[in-house]
């Protein structure tokens, strides 16, 4: 088994102060004291970096050995999977110490993007769909046609839309990391507006996630390392489940990957999502949370939005998801978030939230992905130690 030892977590925003390197070594060196563990103790490390061309940085694992000088010639890794780039490298830590070949993993994700221009960030985004069919449609472009085929099929759900993106900006006033701590009315969520336009119709402004710099860092352990750290989240159960590129070819709305990686991690953790108490979720678009609630099994097909009315991912309901604040509004600095996501829940089920915090959570699902549901990571986190 492998566990979750201490985490770091940068402010995600506009961090036109720090350069990536910065923001490696901030993560990096508070998951590292967090856990009370020495750089000579880490027997390698593995950063999420997405790039896309957007810094020259593209090289980058070996700048968190500037972190700690016992880091010097441990083997480090940069890994890619679109904007689930972060969960991609806390699984190749994870399947390190599985298969013995580490006992501590640091895990850092990382990215700088508010430094271009929005075209040019969109570009760099674009290149994450499937270039065949997909080339030159924004990523906003390509939700907004998942949004137009939930409407088409289940009626307008635009309010539902609205309703997510205020849940997650009230959601963001309890979490000092978050770019945008600051709440979002409904109504003004719901409107078309010249400071809420129209994107790429059905999806406004309120609808996307932000650009954003940032960086989290995690440090996995193994079992027998337990007896020499203060707290530990057992990944009791994760799955990882790529699907094709093309649009295409799936079914927009049976969101087919994200669900076979959901319900794979509820298997192999031994839950159903009746067991879940907390979620951090990929919204990268509003519609995407709202299709990820039908996903995880909250819900049946078209009816998601019974659950933004019924109050039940809400703060203080039997399920809140993205008390963060979510990537709409906590922030979405590519590499990061899902690193991000996996040290927000270990936090949530070890009870250290603070304002953020679900009273009783022990369980928590993670649900980070690449492209159009296309690279799909899900762990269930428990407290354990701590």
């Amino acid at each position: 088994m492998v566990y979750i030892a201490g985490w770091g977590h940068t402010k995600f925003g506009k961090l036109t102060d720090q350069s990536l390197e910065d923001l490696v070594i901030e993560a990096g060196g508070q998951a590292l004291a967090d856990a009370g563990i020495a750089g000579a103790d880490v027997d390698g490390i593995w950063m999420g970096h997405f790039n896309a061309g957007m810094v020259p940085d593209g090289f980058p694992s070996s700048l968190a050995m500037g972190i700690d000088p016992g880091l010097r010639y441990k083997p480090a890794n940069r890994l890619e999977n679109a904007c689930a780039s972060g969960s991609a490298a806390v699984f190749a830590a994870r399947q390190a110490i599985m298969a013995g070949e580490a006992k501590v993993a640091l895990v850092i994700g990382v990215e700088k993007m508010t430094h271009l221009p929005g075209a040019d960030v969109t570009a760099a985004l674009g290149h994450a769909s499937y270039q065949k069919e997909e080339a030159g449609v924004s990523f906003p472009g390509i939700f907004a046609q998942f949004a137009q085929a939930y409407f088409d099929k289940y009626g307008d759900h635009s309010r539902a839309l609205a309703r997510i993106a205020a849940k997650n900006h009230g959601n963001s006033v309890n979490n000092p990391l978050a770019q945008l701590q600051k709440p979002m009315d409904e109504e003004f969520c719901a409107t078309v507006s010249d400071r809420n336009p129209m994107i790429a119709a059905p999806l406004k402004k309120t609808d996307c996630s932000l650009v954003s710099d940032g960086a989290a860092a995690i440090v996995l352990v193994a079992d027998d390392v337990l007896g020499s750290v203060q707290k530990a989240v057992k990944m009791r159960g994760v799955a990882q489940v790529n699907d094709v590129m093309a649009m295409s070819q799936r079914d927009l709305l049976a969101f087919e990957g994200p669900r076979k990686a959901i319900h794979s991690a509820y298997a192999r953790a031994g839950i159903t999502v009746d067991d879940v108490d907390v979620a951090e979720v990929h919204d990268c678009f509003t519609i995407a949370e709202l299709l990820i609630y039908e996903a995880m099994g909250l819900a049946a097909h078209g009816h998601a939005a019974d659950l933004l009315e019924g109050g039940v991912v809400h703060a203080g309901g039997r399920l809140p998801v993205n008390l963060s604040g979510g990537l709409k509004a906590k922030g979405h600095p590519v590499g990061a978030t899902g690193v991000s996501m996996h040290a927000l829940i270990a936090r949530q089920v070890l009870g250290q939230a603070d304002a953020m915090q679900h009273p009783g959570a022990e369980l928590g699902l993670v649900f980070n992905m690449g492209g159009s549901g296309v690279a799909n990571y899900a762990s269930i986190l428990e407290g354990v130690k701590g």
